[in-house]
């Protein structure tokens, strides 16, 4: 099969199955309900100095469908045999390999890129008089398309783990504790930004959502962290599918 029709393919499985989809557009609904509750209720998020993070503090939330989305768009391979007729369509593993995640991360850059530039939009319209942030304000570009590309990230991220443990429960259920207490736990048990806490996944990543990202990676670099942390998943992910049976 040519790469085209491989990759249709696999953006067709993605529609079909309905936690894969749900979890796709659940990135875009969460982030928007969260934000229009926290801005009509009470004009805006409290606790943070950075008023650029603070419009994009739903993404935290977003970030577990994400990482749902990664993971049962790998794992519906495995359910019932299907990774057996995935393979016997496509025998070149490679290429299966890199349609599935190349789909996978363009849907989630896409959607996490609108995401990000419709929460933003949306939230400002319930801004507190004088609070309101506009496009021209510094960080702000920068913070919608890097909230794409960390939810991107953060899906590719469950995607190699799921290939590595065939299972989106166990993926999730070791993700979602681990990027929502770990980095809070590791976080207060450090006096200042640049110890370990820094180069966790979701706390390294989201340096990008900041007007004045603090510790020792700025905005991209922590995306790049973020990468890393991805990109060894995927590479895991990649050496379990090659040596293992279907």
């Amino acid at each position: 099969m040519s790469v085209t029709a491989v990759l249709h393919s696999e953006w067709l499985k993605i529609r079909s199955v309905r936690a894969s989809y749900g979890s796709l557009l659940a990135v875009l609904g969460v982030t928007l309900a969260l934000t229009v509750l926290v801005y009509a209720v009470v004009g805006g998020p409290d606790g943070s100095t950075d008023p650029v993070f603070d419009a994009f503090q739903a993404v935290n939330y977003a970030q577990v469908a994400a990482l749902a989305f990664g993971a049962t768009a790998v794992s519906s391979e495995y359910a019932h045999g299907a990774l057996r007729v995935s393979l016997a369509a496509v025998p070149r593993r490679g290429l299966l390999y890199g349609s599935k995640v190349a789909v996978v991360a363009g849907a989630g850059l896409v959607v996490g890129i609108v995401t990000g530039f419709a929460s933003f939009l949306l939230g400002q319209q319930f801004a507190r008089a004088g609070s309101g942030l506009g496009f021209g304000d510094a960080g702000v570009v920068r913070a919608c398309l890097g909230s794409g590309v960390y939810l991107m990230l953060m899906a590719l991220f469950a995607a190699g783990l799921a290939f590595l443990l065939r299972s989106a429960v166990a993926v999730l259920s070791m993700l979602v504790p681990f990027i929502l207490i770990a980095s809070f736990v590791f976080g207060a048990s450090t006096d200042d930004d640049g110890g370990f806490a820094a180069y966790l996944p979701d706390r390294a990543g989201q340096q990008v959502l900041y007007q004045a990202p603090g510790g020792p990676l700025g905005a991209w670099g922590g995306v790049g962290v973020l990468a890393l942390w991805a990109g060894g998943a995927l590479l895991a992910g990649y050496a379990a599918l090659r040596r293992r049976d279907a």
